[in-house]
């Protein structure tokens, strides 16, 4: 079998000049690259005390339940804002051009629960921050951060400094 990172795809020059789009959607659409990845990701939780598994929409949904359903976990996911149908608390964070928010089901985390974040991609780090204040927020605590892929150029780790955060594969660049 070949190793992750030869799943996936690099597209030179998107979306501008001198970026290298890092495609994880080359990695799901082949059968030992997807069940790579997901072992990659179950491993870096092994042994580790949890009870949830917490995921961003969409990637962090392909990526995190079957890492949950694995291991015999629940699943929680964090969406856009307005596509949870219960009570909600959200949080902003910056994009490199504005802002969004994300949300997550007020009920979701009860105090005191371990909780890991499964994502595709960390890049600027925005998007796991909030969420680690959501489930901060709702009395959960994050034990660990896993990503299937690390833009180490964008420098996203510097806003989970605090959190142990792993990544199967690490690209230097951005």
């Amino acid at each position: 079998m070949k190793k992750l990172e030869e799943y996936v795809r690099s597209i030179p020059d998107f979306p501008e000049p001198g970026i290298i789009f890092r495609d994880v959607t080359s990695i799901l659409q082949d059968a030992d690259g997807l069940c790579l990845a997901i072992d990659r990701l179950r491993e870096m939780v092994k042994g580790l005390e949890y009870d949830v598994v917490v995921g961003p929409e969409s990637r962090g949904f392909i990526f995190g339940v079957p890492v949950a359903y694995g291991e015999h976990k629940s699943f929680v996911p964090v969406r856009k804002k307005g596509k949870l149908p219960c009570e909600t608390i959200s949080a902003k964070y910056d994009l490199e051009y504005g802002t969004a928010e994300i949300e997550i089901h007020k009920d979701a985390i009860r105090p005191g629960q371990r909780v890991v974040i499964v994502d595709d991609l960390i890049a600027t780090g925005g998007t796991i921050e909030a969420i680690t204040r959501l489930v901060e927020e709702l009395g959960g605590q994050v034990v660990k951060i896993c990503f299937v892929m690390e833009l180490a150029g964008l420098k996203g780790r510097e806003k989970l400094a605090g959190y142990q955060v792993d990544s199967a594969i690490v690209y230097e660049g951005k």
